[in-house]
């Protein structure tokens, strides 16, 4: 089955996007987004020798939904930020995020996540890559965010890529 399907959640994610993007579920879409979904991941293969193994099962699901939980309030609380309180008594800071994870894309998964929860932005990853850049737009205290970001992100991540 590992030839047909090489990278079966980017095939998965290519059919959705092919789908979303037609706009309108048709079985035509679908043939055609299954051909894209089956022919891509197989014809770039080459280009994914060591693809990181991942666990798709719970602790994939888990970390979805709370991303999104941490999104939808995180949009609130900035939302509250900037139209109840004075630009002066906003704590911005940097944050340097010591990190345990070692591929490349668990990394990217991680300041990803952190980009796309308002009120935070990765800014960069040091060079060794144990290391992430966050600035935050109202963070007290620094050490307790930090164990926030590890704790709610990168524990969860380091059990979804083995």
């Amino acid at each position: 089955m590992r030839w047909l399907l090489p990278h079966p959640a980017l095939s998965a994610m290519l059919l959705a996007v092919w789908v979303l993007m037609a706009n309108e579920v048709t079985v035509g879409g679908i043939v055609v987004g299954t051909v894209f979904a089956l022919v891509l991941p197989k014809f770039t293969q080459p280009f994914w020798p060591d693809r990181p193994q991942m666990r798709f099962g719970r602790a994939f699901l888990a970390y979805l939904a709370i991303v999104l939980f941490d999104i939808i309030v995180a949009n609130f609380q900035v939302a509250a930020l900037l139209l109840f309180r004075r630009n002066r008594d906003l704590r911005a800071r940097w944050l340097i995020v010591p990190i345990a994870l070692t591929t490349p894309e668990a990394i990217t998964m991680l300041a990803g996540t952190i980009s796309l929860t308002p009120g935070t932005i990765s800014a960069d990853v040091s060079a060794d890559g144990r290391f992430l850049l966050v600035h935050a737009l109202d963070a007290a205290d620094e050490a307790a965010e930090v164990a926030r970001i590890k704790a709610r992100y990168e524990a969860r991540l380091r059990r979804i890529f083995v």
